[in-house]
């Protein structure tokens, strides 16, 4: 049984994280031009012809705006996956409680980068004298707070309604961000590792189910079949999706939904991955139902805590969930 260590931040941390996850140059030699973005080459007659300072793009939600070539200050509460990828550092990142949460995985590359809470408050962002301003969703700009952070900023909605694709939004903010080819190659690269992953699973244990669940409290969740960590598992990785998680996914559009016990005690997965739990694994496994499951009396239970990257998605985070699937099952 894999365990990994548990973190210290407490339920309260991981009740708010509930509460998102749930919802979850050219030169040349060109003469100069008029509008005197053209510098004389030294030593000689050429010159060359600089990057336009802006670029006009068009959101997701139709708005139209001109954004900086090269944007250096950029707030993009919870795309924090997709900068990083891209070799960006924001000048903020998404954080709860008080920015005691963050996205633990990446902090690798954002240990020096200040948070900002995760509803992005008018003063916290103007505080960061933003360049850009990259919004997930249509709902975190609901009412007239487009228009108020539109004020601070270039502001680009990335995202119509809920956003599962996280496969789009790396293209897309590739394309904000003028790297789009760097944005299509880590989509590529991902890929190639997704199904050398997959292939190495179904040489080792053929076709088998997995579920990821998350126990908080008296209640358990269930990783939807498409989304976060169960697009991992069942797109990428090819393993079958149990019949009680295809129940639950047929009516819920949230990422993560909960499982009532009488499912529970249904839930005939060949593995289980536990993330983020606010019950001790020696706790759960004490109750009759967790007890006879069939992956735990397998011994096939796996523990992920919230150093990991189980509850987020993104070309690090769903690599780093790979990298853990293949750690647990092929060992």
């Amino acid at each position: 049984m894999k365990r990994n260590r548990r973190s210290k931040y407490g339920f309260a941390a991981v009740l708010l994280s509930l509460t998102l996850l749930l919802s979850a140059c050219s030169g040349g030699s060109t003469p100069a031009s008029t509008n005197g973005n053209a510098n004389s080459a030294s030593g000689g007659n050429q010159v060359e012809e600089s990057q336009p300072a802006e670029r006009v793009l068009t959101d997701s939600l139709g708005h139209e705006m001109k954004v900086p070539a090269n944007p250096e200050r950029i707030i993009a509460s919870y795309l924090e996956d997709h900068l990083v990828a891209l070799g960006v550092k924001p000048a903020a990142q998404w954080s709860v409680a008080e920015g005691k949460t963050v996205q633990n995985y990446l902090q690798y590359e954002l240990k020096d980068v200040p948070t900002i809470p995760f509803e992005l408050p008018y003063e916290a962002v103007m505080s960061f004298d933003p360049d850009l301003i990259l919004i997930d969703s249509a709902e975190m700009v609901a009412g007239d707070k487009y228009e108020q952070y539109s004020k601070i900023a270039p502001t680009y909605a990335v995202g119509t309604e809920q956003n599962n694709d996280w496969r789009g939004e790396l293209l897309a903010v590739g394309e904000v961000l003028n790297k789009a080819e760097e944005a299509k190659k880590a989509l590529a690269d991902y890929d190639v590792k997704a199904q050398e992953a997959k292939e190495k699973l179904q040489a080792a244990i053929g076709e088998k189910s997995a579920v990821v669940l998350w126990p908080l409290g008296k209640s358990t969740f269930v990783v939807h079949e498409k989304f976060s960590s169960g697009d991992v598992l069942y797109r990428d990785l090819g393993m079958k999706v149990p019949a009680i998680v295809q129940e639950i996914a047929a009516s819920a559009t949230a990422n993560w939904n909960e499982i009532s016990a009488e499912k529970l005690a249904e839930l005939d997965a060949d593995y289980i991955f536990i993330v983020s739990s606010a019950v001790p694994l020696e706790e759960l496994l004490a109750d009759p139902i967790w007890a006879g499951l069939p992956a735990v009396k397998n011994g096939q239970i796996y523990e992920f805590d919230n150093e990991s990257s189980w509850l987020y998605t993104g070309v690090i985070a769903n690599g780093k969930i790979i990298d853990d699937v293949l750690d647990s099952i092929l060992k």
